[in-house]
């Protein structure tokens, strides 16, 4: 299958019209039809049907053509990362965070970055779930943030230390608890604390304890973008970490008081011996360095 016969399918599930998809490829029809007819012999599959009254998608090739949008958005973005390569950089930095808030300095670190090494492409990944872990693994990344807990038990990676990570609760303003410097656990009865997703274990160790010893109820949320709707619905209350917190005022992040840290890292492989790798690193601890008053 190449990408002429992916823009053939894509443009005629579009169009279900063998004519107007030709014009809008401009290619002639009789082209379109053997482009179509080539990679469904090839694929084993009919991704359409043609009958007197037009031409409709099959089920399979309805599954297909969903799958094709995701496949050919990401040959685009592949190319694009090639023509930055082949016309500005001469080596690559893979670097993998759950979510954009986690280097609160990643602007300042990208840009003292870029001016010392030019011709280094510095690729940033976002990646919340567990899979992260093993794409950097397999060599697919770098750098990795992370809590140190979870790149413990790996030989072949080293972390570096970043900062620690501290809980936080967080309300809407209008919330009675958005105004105090601290909470505690006893501040939270009465109340319907968020929980669930892909919380890491060391924040779940903080909820499980305080659902066992304080009167309050709890409800299941999927992941942080959820929990902070129901928040922002008035559904709840939540304890987030606070590389979690995005800085933009939507909501209060109030300290809560436990002693329950998640050291956070960077992980890079043991045998990488990449300048691009040293100082990265290196700049990004001199930035948390100095962190000063920045929620983490």
């Amino acid at each position: 299958m190449n990408t002429k016969q992916i823009d053939c399918v894509l443009e005629l599930s579009n169009t279900l019209n063998f004519r107007e998809a030709a014009e809008n490829l401009f290619i002639s029809q009789p082209s379109l039809t053997y482009q179509i007819q080539s990679l469904e012999a090839e694929i084993g599959f009919p991704v359409f049907e043609r009958d007197a009254k037009g031409t409709v998608l099959t089920p399979a090739g309805k599954q297909f053509c969903i799958r094709l949008h995701s496949i050919k958005k990401e040959l685009q973005t592949a190319i694009e990362h090639g023509r930055n390569m082949h016309s500005r950089y001469t080596e690559a930095l893979n670097l993998c965070l759950p979510i954009r808030s986690c280097l609160y300095f990643l602007p300042q670190i990208m840009e003292q970055f870029s001016r010392l090494l030019p011709t280094v492409s510095l690729n940033l990944s976002f990646i919340y779930d567990k899979s992260r872990v093993d794409l950097f693994l397999r060599g697919e990344h770098d750098i990795l943030f992370a809590r140190d807990s979870e790149l413990k038990r790996f030989p072949n990676v080293k972390a570096a230390p970043l900062f620690d990570s501290h809980i936080y609760l967080i309300v809407r303003h209008d919330d009675p608890l958005a105004g105090l410097e601290r909470i505690t656990e006893e501040m939270l009865d009465g109340r319907i604390l968020l929980i669930g997703g892909d919380t890491p274990p060391e924040l779940q160790t903080v909820q499980k304890r305080v659902i066992e010893h304080r009167k309050i109820e709890f409800l299941h949320s999927y992941n942080l973008n959820t929990t902070l709707s129901y928040i922002a619905a008035r559904k709840g209350i939540c304890l987030a970490p606070g590389f979690t917190n995005d800085h933009n005022g939507e909501f209060a992040w109030i300290p809560f008081d436990c002693p329950d840290k998640m050291p956070c890292v960077l992980g890079y492989h043991k045998n990488d011996r990449k300048e691009s790798t040293r100082l990265f690193i290196e700049l990004a601890q001199k930035a948390y360095q100095n962190a000063g008053t920045v929620l983490l």
